[in-house]
């Protein structure tokens, strides 16, 4: 730690600029995923493409980003973590400048998902790296903490946002609040003290591409796999050698990392420069902390895919009524970030994770035994408080952890990985959500139409046709007008909207099961996690050094 560092994280005001400026970047990049969601048909008819044009933007935001997460975390190193997150602050922001402005897809492509997921790229380790350099080990849960859960809000505000802003204004200026954002952050960040950069290090082009190719594939994979099938292709969907391409990529991905992680190997061996050192990930602490973040994400994740779909499509709540709903887990998340390490600086960091994923258990298994045809908006408070509780229980320590089981001279590299397994995690949980939700609601409303009487054989058995590769998920309203449109008698129509209104009812309680398994098995898993406090001894046995290459 720099006697700079140790000024800042000593001075309550340097200190708590320092916190702001860093949770209010994490606030921002994470709002992207998430703000426009609800604006998809508005921002495709202003900028003159289809759905699918805005959702391939989407997608490419989110690929980039995860793409050259680790290569962000080497160049924070190379030119010091400040200069890294300035300069992919103004690399966002002019990401940001283009979207407002764009009027055509590829421009928007241009600005929003490769200037917005580079600068993200470069901002999100150095946020990680700039925590353990501002702040001593002691403090530094409680700052995580604060940090991960503006994220976290960002997810659960960003809909809200989004509906506003489009509702009242336009979705436009969404991304000039952006800009107004960055220039307040590289303002306030001339407050925080830096790590210089490391003589030597120099950036591993190869190492750049196979990183980039392999995270990139498997990230894609997993995002397809909802449209395209996970092993048997959807009808209408790409077929490689008979199967989903989602198959292909994740396996190419996978192969494409292990040639990374020998050629890195190979690096060391011969004293050059590497993107990552492998030997880092054998350390228990970094493996047990790196696990339950991609748990936490996964569920966190899944949770904002169902919930917002029950209110918005099952309900049929407006965006900005489904983010008022959204906030009480806001509420919670925050209060327990900030308050487990406050109440509880020495408690036990795998006693606390083990809590926050029982928390998160509860609230699933609270929304899925409250879940039913007939339940209102009421029934999902008291599971997002509890779930806001157990993410915020969790945030409160995984960014300590992680960080203390390595030097802090590699903590960028800690946070480039870091974020590339939050990021896999969130696209994990998002389309195993999707893909059970749609299974188990194909299957239900096939089998409820061929035995309902109300429904005339020949239609039954044209649905069994024409949807065994998935129902949409659709409210009623839409429903019936796609039935009026097809000339079914009003007697079938209401049958029909009946059997999917339950089947929808059951896909949703079938991906919150689920989502509720997972949970036992993030909290199965937890044993590597250790049992001090990185600022109480550092001779804790969960804390190994990186094995020499």
């Amino acid at each position: 730690m720099t006697d700079t560092g140790e000024l800042v994280a000593r001075s309550p005001s340097g200190g708590q600029v320092v916190l702001l400026t860093l949770a209010a970047a994490q606030f921002l990049m994470t709002l992207d995923s998430s703000v426009m969601n609800v604006s998809i048909a508005t921002v495709a008819k202003d900028v003159g493409t289809t759905v699918t044009g805005i959702q391939l933007a989407i997608t490419l935001y989110t690929l980039v980003m995860a793409a050259f997460m680790i290569t962000g975390g080497k160049v924070g190193q190379i030119i010091g973590r400040k200069r890294a997150f300035m300069i992919g602050c103004v690399v966002y922001g002019c990401g940001s400048a283009t979207t407002a402005l764009a009027k055509s897809l590829p421009v928007l492509i241009v600005g929003w998902s490769v200037l917005e997921g580079l600068g993200a790229a470069l901002i999100m380790p150095a946020v990680v790296a700039l925590v353990a350099t501002n702040f001593g080990r002691a403090d530094r849960p409680r700052a995580y903490g604060l940090v991960a859960s503006a994220g976290a809000v960002a997810v659960a505000v960003g809909p809200l946002v989004g509906g506003l802003f489009t509702t009242y204004a336009s979705w436009r200026w969404v991304f000039v609040g952006e800009v107004i954002l960055v220039l307040g952050i590289l303002g306030l960040s001339r407050r925080m003290a830096d790590s210089p950069a490391v003589p030597g290090v120099r950036l591993d082009p190869v190492g750049t591409l196979l990183s980039a190719a392999g995270l990139g594939a498997i990230v894609y994979g997993v995002i397809r796999a909802g449209t395209w099938g996970f092993v048997q292709p959807k009808p209408d969907a790409p077929h490689w050698l008979g199967m989903s391409p989602v198959v292909w990529l994740l396996l190419g991905g996978g192969a494409i990392l292990v040639l990374f992680a020998l050629w890195e190997n190979r690096r060391l061996q011969h004293h050059q420069a590497a993107l990552l050192d492998p030997h880092m990930l054998k350390v228990p602490r970094l493996q047990g902390g790196l696990t339950a973040f991609f748990f936490q994400f996964t569920l966190q994740a899944g949770l904002f895919f169902v919930i917002p779909l029950f209110l918005s499509v099952a309900l049929g709540l407006s965006a900005v009524a489904t983010g008022v709903r959204l906030l009480p887990l806001s509420i919670t998340l925050l209060a327990s970030a900030v308050g487990v390490p406050r109440l509880f600086p020495h408690a036990s960091p795998r006693r606390i994770v083990r809590i926050g994923f029982g928390l998160l258990f509860l609230g699933i298994v609270a929304l899925l035994a409250a879940l039913d045809s007939g339940a209102g908006a009421d029934i999902v408070t008291g599971p997002l408080l509890l779930a806001g509780l157990g993410i915020g229980t969790l945030a409160s320590q995984l960014g300590a952890v992680t960080v203390s089981a390595v030097p802090d001279s590699q903590s960028g590299e800690v946070g480039g990985v870091q974020n590339t397994v939050t990021n896999l995690g969130a696209s994990i949980g998002t389309a195993l959500s999707g893909a059970i939700l749609i299974a188990v609601l194909t299957t239900t409303f096939l089998g409820s139409v061929a035995s309902n009487p109300a429904i005339p054989k020949e239609l039954a058995s044209r649905a069994q046709v024409e949807l065994s590769a998935g129902i949409p998920f659709v409210s009623d309203a839409d429903l019936k007008a796609s039935l009026e449109k097809a000339d079914v008698p009003p007697a079938t129509s209401s049958a029909i909207v009946e059997e999917n209104a339950q089947s929808r009812i059951n896909g949703l309680r079938a991906a919150l099961a689920v989502l509720a398994l997972i949970a036992l098995i993030a909290l199965a898993l937890t044993r590597r996690l250790p049992t001090v406090q990185p600022g109480d001894d550092r001779r804790d046995t969960g804390e190994l050094e990186p094995q020499p290459a």
